[in-house]
């Protein structure tokens, strides 16, 4: 198992200026990360950088907090395409999923769907820690209905990151052929592996380089 081309080299700070942009970029290079994960603004940026290059540019749609309308969510996805990315981590309306109003969830979900297809694969954030078990499964059960191609833990920007609870409930939910993809809290290999083992087939961390040389990390 190659564990650095299951990983999504992240930096989402609101305060990460372009030098650590550029560190991530360079750092993803040297290590053969399978991808690094910045916000919409630095797509550009990293899509230049990394041409040529064996590394994927992922961002993050509807980022952190999934309440945006559908439509915005759509506009950021097709911007962020043209703009060099991927693949698009979007958050679910989290709300809306407590609310019980499923066809907005799955909607909200084909929006950005649509505008990916055939050009960027889509994951679907939906913040395991503020949901149920029951959640959790419905939200997967949207994604997969919606045709999307990964979901995803966490932002980890809410109360806490990814659980091996919830990593082996989504894989139970999705099957073996949807992505699952742990994020928010990975900081060492013994997570990182527990991850796998639970079903994760990607790792979102901004602790990859530490990860991989058996040191521990902090951040997202």
């Amino acid at each position: 198992m190659e564990l650095n081309r299951m990983m999504d080299h992240t930096i989402l700070k609101a305060d990460t200026p372009k030098a650590e942009v550029l560190r991530i970029i360079e750092e993803a290079k040297k290590y053969h990360f399978y991808s690094v994960c910045i916000n919409p603004v630095w797509v550009s940026l990293a899509a230049e950088e990394l041409k040529g290059e064996p590394v994927a540019v992922c961002t993050v749609i509807g980022f952190p907090l999934g309440a945006n309308t559908s439509g915005t969510k759509a506009f950021e996805a097709e911007e962020a395409i043209k703009n060099g990315a991927d693949e698009i981590d979007m958050v679910i309306s989290v709300g809306q999923l407590k609310s019980g109003n499923d066809a907005y969830v799955q909607k909200d979900i084909e929006a950005v769907v649509a505008v990916a297809k055939d050009r960027a694969l889509v994951k679907v954030i939906i913040e395991t820690c503020l949901l149920t078990d029951e959640e959790i499964i419905k939200a997967c059960e949207l994604a997969k209905a919606a045709g999307a191609d990964f979901v995803k833990t966490s932002t980890g920007f809410s109360t806490a990151g990814a659980s091996v609870e919830a990593v082996h409930l989504m894989r139970e939910t999705v099957g073996p052929e949807m992505g699952v993809k742990a994020s928010g809290g990975i900081h060492n290999e013994a997570q990182a592996l527990a991850m796998v083992e639970a079903g994760a087939s990607r790792l979102g961390t901004s602790a990859s380089v530490a990860i991989i040389s058996g040191a521990s990390g902090t951040g997202y």
